[in-house]
């Protein structure tokens, strides 16, 4: 069986477009040629790939699987270009990042600035996600690396640690809870809280623990960053579950008061998730390095 390397990029950009027009336009082809290399291809392996309507295209599972398949061999033959070109070196290259809402608004940018100014031939994609679909994007060869915090499940991954964060409590100055030195996720939920946006890494591992107590995450107001969720809390509009990097550096200008969370899940591990560090280009093994002194 012979795989034609540019209908496997095809394919690629079909099935992450919302149609074949737009994954032929990708591809520098017309639909028509386009569609013939697609049905070729469904020929040889004897399967169909995608669901064709009005709406556009939908991949089939035959379809998931050698999409699976053909991001690894492409990703694995850019590695391979880049063992003998320039792109071996740390000077230049495209990194494509998937991370937790932490990492995202935090503390990537100040790290990604100074690491992207010393080198003006690097381009970084990096995209926030939800930690299950970090490990599969990982998995499955779309991202380069990830980044997560909390207990990783993900065999046939490498899991680099490299810090260690907690969440806590941020409640405004005269709270009830101010007082308290800890408090239960429980204790909170009489008040009203300041969460992030829907879809944050945050969000969505509160309300799961929240949850599992047989009750809901009253939100007040949902906001895209720490340093709004900060502000509101500072102005009495709610209370606030954080990270304790975010909520220390905010409260230098802020007049916020941080409680302790009595939960075993507060402290968590943070992580870089690749397939295998020794096969990366050398810009990502860079910033791994940047990252995780010692690691990359």
């Amino acid at each position: 069986m012979h795989f034609n390397l540019a209908d496997l990029r095809l394919f690629i950009h079909i099935a992450e477009s919302p149609s074949l027009t737009q994954g032929a336009r990708r591809a520098h082809l017309s639909p028509a040629a386009a569609s013939a290399r697609i049905k070729a291809l469904e020929s040889q392996l004897h399967s169909r790939l995608l669901y064709r309507d009005s709406r556009g295209v939908e991949l089939t599972p035959a379809g998931q699987k050698l999409l699976q398949h053909a991001r690894l061999i492409m990703r694995q033959v850019e590695y391979l270009k880049g063992e003998f070109t320039d792109y071996s070196t740390d000077s230049t290259g495209h990194i494509r990042i998937f991370a937790n809402t932490t990492a995202v608004t935090e503390f990537l940018p100040e790290i990604l600035a100074g690491f992207l100014a010393q080198r003006p031939g690097v381009t970084v994609d990096l995209q926030e996600r939800l930690s299950r679909d970090i490990v599969r994007g990982v998995l499955d060869g779309s991202t380069d690396m990830g980044i997560i915090a909390g207990p990783v499940q993900a065999e046939g991954l490498q899991i680099l640690h490299f810090s260690t964060d907690r969440l806590l409590l941020a409640v405004p100055l005269g709270h009830p809870l101010a007082a308290e030195k800890q408090v239960t996720l429980r204790q909170t939920l009489s008040y009203q809280h300041i969460g992030l946006h829907e879809g944050s890494t945050l969000l969505t591992f509160l309300r799961d623990q929240v949850e599992k107590l047989g009750s809901t995450l009253s939100l007040r107001i949902q906001l895209s960053s720490f340093e709004a969720v900060c502000r509101m809390i500072e102005a009495g509009v709610g209370i606030g579950i954080i990270p304790e990097s975010a909520a220390r550096r905010h409260s230098r200008t802020m007049q916020l008061v941080m409680v302790e969370l009595d939960e075993p899940w507060a402290v968590r591990e943070r992580s870089i998730l690749v397939r295998d560090l020794d096969a990366l280009p050398g810009s990502v093994r860079a910033l791994i390095s940047v990252l995780a002194p010692g690691v990359g």
